[in-house]
């Protein structure tokens, strides 16, 4: 089962991303390195309720 997860930069605290996941194989909140344009670097980036 598919859902859409959207990625917030852990910084500054924006919501940048947005993707999808299986939400049986990935049981836990995603965490990603990836690039904030208004840190202007990559950022962790973890998913939002």
């Amino acid at each position: 089962m598919q859902v859409q997860a959207i990625l917030e930069c852990t910084e500054c605290r924006r919501r940048n991303y947005s993707t999808t996941k299986n939400k049986r194989t990935v049981t836990k909140r995603l965490e990603l390195k990836k690039y904030c344009k208004w840190d202007k670097k990559h950022t962790l980036h973890r998913e939002t309720k």
